[in-house]
């Protein structure tokens, strides 16, 4: 899998990397949420699918913190999966929901290097919810429409 990892800490995107590597996965680093969303909008646009099979953007980082990176990921690509690596859970959290309106991931700090491979492996958690999410919205069009015709009737 490829993954793109944003931190600003150099010895943990270094140790990221060698353990993710190791197991296989082709790695992109970027040490801030600017050069993060540079490198996305790149691949995407040699690809034009997802190009990662998860980014994991540290949530505060400067120039650009994690979630800013995250919405301007998101807008170039909607069903890209997102992980959050932070210490402040709940305040990830709540801005997370209240701001992308997306299903995103998220790794407490500090967690253990098989604890990083176990959420980013683990892709099939990921799929199920965004299926959820993405027949939920469908059926409400479907609903919506139904209700649109009925009036019209």
């Amino acid at each position: 899998m490829k993954i793109l990892l944003a931190d600003d800490e150099p010895d943990l995107l270094a140790q990221y990397t060698t353990m993710l590597e190791d197991r296989g996965h082709s790695v992109v680093t970027a040490s801030d949420g600017e050069l993060c969303v540079t490198a996305y909008a790149k691949e995407y646009a040699i690809s034009q699918e997802n190009p990662f099979g998860a980014v994991v953007l540290d949530y505060s980082m400067p120039n650009m913190n994690g979630l800013d990176a995250a919405k301007e990921i998101l807008a170039i690509n909607p069903s890209q999966r997102i992980i959050f690596a932070s210490a402040y859970v709940q305040e990830t959290l709540v801005d997370s929901i209240k701001n992308l309106k997306q299903i995103v991931e998220l790794l407490q700090k500090p967690f253990s290097l098989q604890d990083l491979i176990d959420t980013i492996e683990d892709k099939n958690i990921y799929d199920e919810a965004y299926e959820t999410k993405r027949r939920r919205a469908k059926s409400q069009r479907s609903q919506s429409d139904t209700c649109t015709n009925t009036r019209l009737s």
